[in-house]
């Protein structure tokens, strides 16, 4: 009903001759995102070479803000070599690159398993230059991926039929469908990595105040400028965009489409406090966040045994394997990551969300993902760019 409301009001703004002469192309439009675009989800070819075989899974992870931050380096023969991309970064949001670095961890993640259903029993190490400074980036080598064949105690692993079946619903969640405890078990069981703590919530109380967090959180991130005009800037608007870059925010429902044919969706600055964008901005993080249905977060220590980034990398191997579990349950994971990130201006719900989580400094207890559960119904796969577009060799 208010979207119907909505509609008839945008009309009226623009005004019917304007909107006679961009309706009719526009009348028949597709909300789908372009075949092209989520090509990569219909799973690579079996005669594939082994490395490229594994990286067209790899590239299916989730990442911040769907930047695919990832570059396989393949110059050394039975090797995969993974850098940051530090063209794809989050400098506002993501100032000291931590989500970045996570993304690296899902990545390591996928390709480990696809690796497994090959028939063959990867080796990671990390950082085998050793690790970037926690507050930079430099070129030296994420992790360094080979491999041998499988023993007997290793083999296929059951999430792997997951990795082209798993999605981020980002809409509102059905609240007539409550997250039970046992679901929950089922997500720590995963969870296997000693350096990675699992912690969840569906009790009443904690979630209805978790939820509070993230709308105040996000409210920060849209009504400061430089770090909502970082996600402007990732908008991909309409079906050229999405199927010329891949990435970012795909959006590709009709009355955006119809802004911007006739001149009405500025991407040129931020939009101010009060204003329809903004408006339109925080009503879906409200919808996000009333309807979040329980909570699920991962944080690791604080210790001498390994160096931050080390941490970074396995929280997000941690993470991917909760949400390829999810997946199989039937359970959407969706990370609410603004009370998170480190810019200046959210310190305040930084600070205040570990204290919350987990009664501890963040300089103690780092959280690495905080994130909503609940149920929805299918979904579009994410726009992926190729295998080609990470590759160097």
């Amino acid at each position: 009903m208010r979207d119907s409301h909505d509609r008839r009001a945008f009309i009226r703004v623009l005004g019917g001759s304007v909107v006679a002469a961009v309706l009719p192309p526009l009348a028949g439009c597709s909300s789908d995102y372009p075949a092209d675009a989520v090509a990569a989800w219909r799973g690579p070819d079996a005669s594939d070479e082994l490395r490229r075989w594994a990286l067209a899974y790899a590239i299916l992870a989730p990442n911040s803000h769907n930047r695919q931050p990832w570059i396989a380096d393949l110059r050394e023969p039975g090797t995969i070599v993974l850098r940051v991309d530090r063209e794809r970064l989050l400098p506002e949001t993501d100032p000291w690159f931590r989500q970045i670095v996570v993304s690296q961890g899902t990545f390591l993640e996928s390709l480990a398993i696809a690796l497994r259903q090959s028939g063959v029993e990867p080796e990671i190490a990390l950082f085998p230059e050793g690790e970037f400074a926690p507050r930079s980036l430099d070129d030296r080598p994420v992790a360094r991926v080979t491999w041998r064949p499988a023993t007997g105690r290793s083999g296929p692993d059951p999430l792997f039929a997951q990795l082209l079946r798993r999605h981020t619903a980002k809409v509102d969640y059905d609240t007539a469908r409550p997250v039970s405890d046992a679901t929950l078990a089922a997500l720590r069981s995963v969870v296997t990595d000693p350096a990675v703590r699992y912690g969840a919530t569906v009790e009443p109380a904690q979630r209805d105040a978790l939820r509070a967090v993230c709308l105040e959180s996000a409210r920060v991130e849209i009504g400061t400028p430089r770090t909502m005009m970082e996600s402007v800037r990732l908008i991909r608007l309409g079906p050229d965009e999405i199927a010329r870059h891949r990435d970012g925010i795909s959006v590709n429902t009709w009355m955006p489409r119809l802004a911007a044919a006739v001149g009405a969706f500025d991407r040129s600055a931020a939009p101010a406090e009060g204003s329809a964008g903004h408006k339109q901005a925080l009503s879906r993080f409200e919808g996000h966040s009333r309807t979040a249905m329980g909570f699920v977060w991962l944080s690791t220590r604080v210790d001498a045994t390994s160096g931050p980034r080390s941490r970074e990398v396995r929280a997000g191997r941690a993470y991917m394997r909760l949400q390829l579990k999810a997946s199989e349950l039937g359970l959407q994971v969706h990370p609410m990551s603004q009370a998170l990130q480190e810019f200046a201006e959210m310190k305040p719900h930084y600070d205040g969300l570990h204290q919350r989580l987990l009664g501890k400094a963040a300089d103690v207890d780092t959280l690495q993902m905080f994130c909503r559960i609940g149920y929805a119904g299918p979904q579009q796969h994410t726009p992926r760019r190729g295998v080609a577009a990470i590759v160097r060799a």
